[in-house]
C-alpha cells in the first residue's frame, strides 16, 4: 500500500458499563451498553469502512464492546488485545497506533475516557463540516465514536495529523 492513500482510525469507548462489586477492569456491560454496542457496530458497518485491525483494551466492558460490535461488520478484521490502550493517555495510544503494521488501511480502537476523546481532539488538526461542533457539545459518551483520516504512515501519526470527518453518539 502507497503511503500516499488515505488511512483511517476509528476511535470508540466502550458502551455503557454496569457497576457490579469488582476491580474496575472487570466490570462489564450493562443492559443498554449492549444495546448501543451493536447499534455502534451497524453504524460502523453501514458508513462504509473497511476495517482491517481492531486494537481492543484488555478490560471486559470494552471485549464484550467489541464482540457485540463486530457481529454487525460483513467481514471481522483481526483483533488484537493490548493491554496499554486500559487507562492510556492520549500520547499512549499515539505510540500504538505507531507500532500499526504498514499494510493496515483502517483500524478501530476501542478503548476508553478520557484518554479516547483527548486523542480525537488531539489527531484532529482540521474536521469536516460540524463534526467537531457536534463532538465537542456532546463530549464522547458511552459507545461513541469519532473517525479520522490521514495521509501518510502508522508511524507518521501525531497531534494535527488527521481530519476529523465523521463523529456519532448513542441518543440518550
Amino acid at each position: 500500500m502507497s503511503v500516499a492513500e488515505p488511512r483511517r482510525i476509528v476511535l470508540f469507548r466502550h458502551a455503557k458499563a454496569d457497576w457490579p462489586e469488582v476491580p474496575d477492569h472487570e466490570r462489564p456491560l450493562a443492559e443498554r451498553g449492549r444495546m448501543d454496542a451493536a447499534e455502534a457496530g451497524r453504524r460502523l458497518a453501514d458508513s462504509g469502512l473497511s476495517i482491517d485491525l481492531a486494537l481492543c483494551s484488555t478490560a471486559v466492558r470494552t471485549r464484550e464492546t467489541w464482540k457485540l460490535a463486530v457481529q454487525e461488520f460483513p467481514h471481522r478484521p483481526k483483533t488484537v488485545y493490548e493491554e496499554r490502550i486500559y487507562e492510556a493517555s492520549p500520547g499512549e495510544l499515539i505510540a500504538v497506533l505507531n507500532e500499526t503494521p504498514d499494510d493496515v488501511r483502517e483500524v478501530v480502537l476501542i478503548g476508553h475516557n478520557p484518554g479516547v476523546q483527548g486523542l480525537a481532539e488531539v489527531l484532529a488538526g482540521a474536521a469536516d463540516g460540524d463534526v467537531r461542533e457536534r463532538m465537542a457539545g456532546r463530549g464522547f459518551p458511552a459507545a461513541a465514536f469519532a473517525v479520522l483520516s490521514f495521509t501518510g504512515d502508522w508511524k507518521a501519526v501525531e497531534p494535527g495529523v488527521a481530519t476529523l470527518q465523521d463523529y456519532w453518539a448513542p441518543s440518550d
